[in-house]
């Protein structure tokens, strides 16, 4: 807009402008200012407004209380994941979303429920929780388990941080059975659905304990789809130990020993195949992680933890899964039948990281941290990394126009880039090259041909995230000429 401000011109003698054209004027000349002032104002506005918005990349996560199924909870969520967290109900993680999809099972019949601790009855909520080992009923050194303080006390709940990260902590009752208190921490941060866990133990007694805690989750396998009622596509996966001290490389701890929905594949993976029938198989694996595939609606989760090699595990294990179900049973007659419990039928399976055992004096505390990626899958699984899970192997073939054709899709667990790093068959890096935009809510399907500098012999692919960070390879292999199959 052009602003145009009337001016006199004086001619010797003569008044250049009449009494009414001079207040014309003067009024002209205040709208004028005026209307520069608020145009001033306005670009203010305009300038502070861009300044406060948030973007994506900046996003934060927030703490809130809410309603779910009943229970009063609290949410601690970003634009990527929710989890809900009851803590009454023994401080339960009682549900994770991810991109939509809920992990957890939450018992229909219990929801929105709270029954106080009982020691001759187990209230199964669902969800994720910490509870100890040994189990059992032998002496005072075993967890009987049930519905005790451990498993069903009341936790406290304090928001530790909230903004560009969120933190919560859950502290549960001193328990005079068993001696120890738990306490738990639960972090997220705005840009990423990782989860970190903390776990603490600490012996409230005035003698010696010795326990391991165990981080336990409850996976819905139930399809209403499916005639049975049951997800027939649900895994679950963890690196068999090569030197394994069980038999067949895991222990069948309880069901059949001859369980088909069990095996360990030639590439090593230890895998179960959700059947409906109760079974737990302990598994001494020291690669730090596993992981959770549904193959049906396309979601996966990777738990990972610490294994300390030179610290001992109850029973030796690591990793224990449990598939829900009847329980085969030998009868007093030698009759063998499926045994069913007021807990036999609920869809789910458990996946359950042990810390190492913990020898704790009066006061002494010891520490266990788990973390999660929630990421997408497809139609098969061979392993986890650093940066995601691959579906199908990363294939690299050189063509004779000097070009490399990549092919393979996976999940991430971060939202950013993946970016190739290439090296001669001497090891030196020749360059490093964007390839594609992915984020941990779609699964990544590749299939593009690069022109690299020089003549690489191998290449490594890495995720780097929004901020630039490299989150390590999902695949490091050595480029072939024609099909590498």
């Amino acid at each position: 807009m052009s602003i145009f401000v009337l001016a006199s011109t004086a001619v010797p003698g003569k008044c250049s402008i009449t009494a009414p054209h001079l207040l014309l004027a003067n009024q002209l000349r205040r709208f004028a200012f005026v209307f520069f002032v608020l145009f001033l104002i306005s670009l203010e506005l305009v300038f502070a407004r861009g300044a406060n918005q948030v973007s994506p990349k900046s996003a934060e996560c927030r703490v809130e209380t809410v309603d779910y199924k009943g229970w009063q909870a609290q949410q601690v969520s970003n634009r990527w994941v929710q989890l809900v967290v009851v803590p009454q109900n023994g401080g339960r993680l009682m549900q994770v979303t991810f991109a939509g999809h809920p992990y957890l099972f939450v018992n229909p019949k219990l929801a929105g429920k709270y029954f106080p601790p009982s020691a001759s009855q187990w209230f199964n909520y669902g969800g994720d929780k910490l509870w100890l080992l040994p189990e059992g009923n032998n002496d005072e050194q075993h967890w009987v388990g049930n519905s005790d303080v451990i498993d069903d006390g009341p936790f406290s709940f304090r928001k530790i941080s909230e903004g560009p990260q969120c933190g919560i902590e859950l502290t549960g009752p001193a328990d005079p059975q068993t001696g120890v208190q738990f306490q738990r921490t639960i972090r997220i941060d705005g840009e990423s659905p990782f989860i970190r866990f903390h776990a603490s133990m600490k012996n409230v007694t005035g003698h010696f304990v010795e326990w391991s805690m165990q981080s336990v989750s409850q996976y819905d396998t139930s399809d209403s789809r499916s005639p049975s009622g049951f997800n027939h596509d649900f895994w679950t996966f963890t690196p068999a130990n090569r030197s394994s001290s069980y038999l067949n490389r895991y222990h069948v701890r309880f069901g059949p020993a001859e369980n088909p929905a069990a095996s360990v594949s030639d590439d090593g993976l230890f895998r179960v195949h959700y059947v409906h029938m109760a079974a737990e198989l302990w598994l001494d694996s020291t690669d730090g992680w596993l992981a959770v595939v549904d193959k049906s609606s396309k979601f996966a989760m990777v738990e990972r933890f610490q294994y300390e090699e030179s610290k001992k595990y109850p029973g030796k294990a690591s990793v224990v899964f449990w598939t829900n179900g009847p329980e085969l049973r030998l009868n007093s007659d030698g009759t063998a039948s499926l045994a069913k419990d007021s807990d036999s039928g609920p869809y789910y399976l458990e996946a359950e990281l042990n810390s190492p055992m913990c020898p704790l004096h009066p006061g002494q505390a010891c520490d266990f941290e788990t973390e999660w990626f929630p990421t997408r899958a497809g139609d098969e699984f061979h392993g986890a990394t650093d940066a995601g899970i691959l579906i199908h192997p990363i294939r690299a073939t050189r063509l004779e126009s000097g070009k490399i054709r990549l092919s393979g899709s996976f999940g991430v667990f971060f939202s950013g880039r993946l970016v190739a790093h290439f090296y001669n068959e001497h090891g030196a890096s020749i360059s490093v090259m964007p390839i594609a935009d992915v984020n941990p809510s779609e699964p990544v399907s590749l299939e593009t041909e690069i022109f690299p500098p020089g003549p690489p012999a191998r290449l490594s692919l890495h995720l780097e995230d929004e901020n630039g960070i490299d989150r390590g390879a999902l695949q490091e292999l050595h480029i072939a000429t024609g099909d590498n199959r």
